[in-house]
């Protein structure tokens, strides 16, 4: 997106935002979200030319600006990799729940596990790069692929959680980080974690079932 078409966006997506949990993720929902900006219809157009997906792709987008622009502002290098791992998951999570059921809607439409996929990998790959880590081998690779695996589950538990404070989301975070630690230890092991994790887990993400992945996550 232009950097001139940004602020708009922004706006634009606020709105939209404030509707979603009543009128859904409808392109008329943008429409009408840019009239409570005092803009005509077509602005929408003129601030998201894809359409819908290019609304939903702004929206996640923009949640990951947000993340970093928040761990920025916080003293990652005291903190152990599976820690600078953990705080970034939460940050992310925890600067979404104003938007739960937004996020909950998107993930219901028009995604494919494969869309689902991409967008929890490229959050993953901007946790890890703040967390400072420089990979270039097969470890960029796998690091990235079972923090997307965390990361979806995640997503998936919190969406889910109704404990106070979502503690029920953070303690499962934790648990999952030290089994990813723990299972670093040889490629067969990390190859078949892979392999039996990120499918159903993609899958869970794209038609939405927070309990589809339970035996997982407990």
């Amino acid at each position: 997106m232009s950097p001139e078409l940004a602020p708009l966006a922004r706006s634009l997506l606020a709105a939209t935002l404030a509707r979603v949990p009543f009128d859904g993720w409808t392109w008329s929902t943008v429409e009408t979200a840019a009239g409570d900006l005092g803009k005509a219809p077509e602005t929408a157009g003129r601030a998201f030319p894809g359409g819908l997906r290019g609304v939903l792709s702004f929206f996640l987008a923009e949640a990951d600006r947000r993340m970093l622009e928040a761990l920025a502002e916080i003293d990652l290098e005291a903190m152990p990799v599976r820690q600078r791992i953990a705080t970034a998951v939460r940050v992310r999570l925890e600067q979404a729940t104003p938007h739960r059921e937004a996020v909950r809607r998107a993930l219901a439409l028009q995604m494919t596990p494969a869309y689902a996929s991409a967008n929890v990998v490229r959050t993953g790959d901007a946790m890890w790069r703040v967390a400072g880590d420089s990979a270039t081998d097969f470890n960029y690779y796998t690091k990235r692929a079972l923090l997307a695996v965390v990361y979806g589950a995640a997503l998936l538990h919190w969406l889910d959680d109704d404990t106070p404070n979502q503690a029920a989301t953070w303690a499962f975070l934790h648990r999952r980080i030290g089994d990813v630690m723990r299972i670093q230890k040889t490629r067969n092991q990390l190859d078949s974690v892979i392999a039996k994790a990120t499918v159903p887990i993609a899958a869970a993400l794209a038609r939405h079932g927070p309990r589809a992945v339970r035996d997982w996550q407990t």
